[in-house]
C-alpha cells in the first residue's frame, strides 16, 4: 500500500439545480404551507388548521404539564401510541380537542359514563 491509496477522493456533488426563480417559489409555498412545488403534495387548509394546534413545532407555545392516570388509561395510551406512531403527548391533544367540540350535553354524557 502506498500513500497514494490514502489520497483523499473528492465526494460527488448530489446537489441539484435550481433556478432562482424556482427557489424563491418554493421558498414561498413553504412560507405558506403548501409544500414545494417540485412534486411534494399539498396540504389542504382544513387539515393544515387542525393540525396547527396539534403540531408541537407550531409557533404556539406548549407548557408541560402533569396528569394523574390509571394504569388501565397508561397502557391504553401507550397501545394507541404504539399502533399509530402518534406521540402520546399529541394523542392526548387531539382527544381534548374532540371532547371540547362536543356539545354541553355530549360532554355531560360521556363524563356521567367515566364516573361509574
Amino acid at each position: 500500500m502506498s500513500l497514494t491509496d490514502l489520497k483523499r477522493k473528492k465526494p460527488k456533488d448530489t446537489r441539484v439545480k435550481v433556478s432562482v426563480d424556482d427557489f424563491i417559489e418554493d421558498a414561498n409555498n413553504y412560507a405558506l404551507g403548501l409544500g414545494a412545488s417540485h412534486g411534494q403534495p399539498d396540504i389542504t387548509s382544513t387539515t393544515q388548521e387542525f393540525l396547527k394546534g396539534l403540531d408541537k413545532k407550531s409557533t404556539k407555545i406548549y407548557r408541560h404539564a402533569t396528569f394523574t392516570l390509571t394504569e388501565k388509561s397508561i397502557s391504553q395510551l401507550d397501545e394507541i401510541a404504539k399502533i399509530s406512531k402518534v406521540a402520546k403527548s399529541k394523542i392526548l391533544r387531539i382527544l381534548i380537542d374532540e371532547f371540547y367540540q362536543q356539545s354541553s350535553a355530549k360532554q355531560s354524557d360521556l363524563l356521567r359514563k367515566t364516573s361509574r
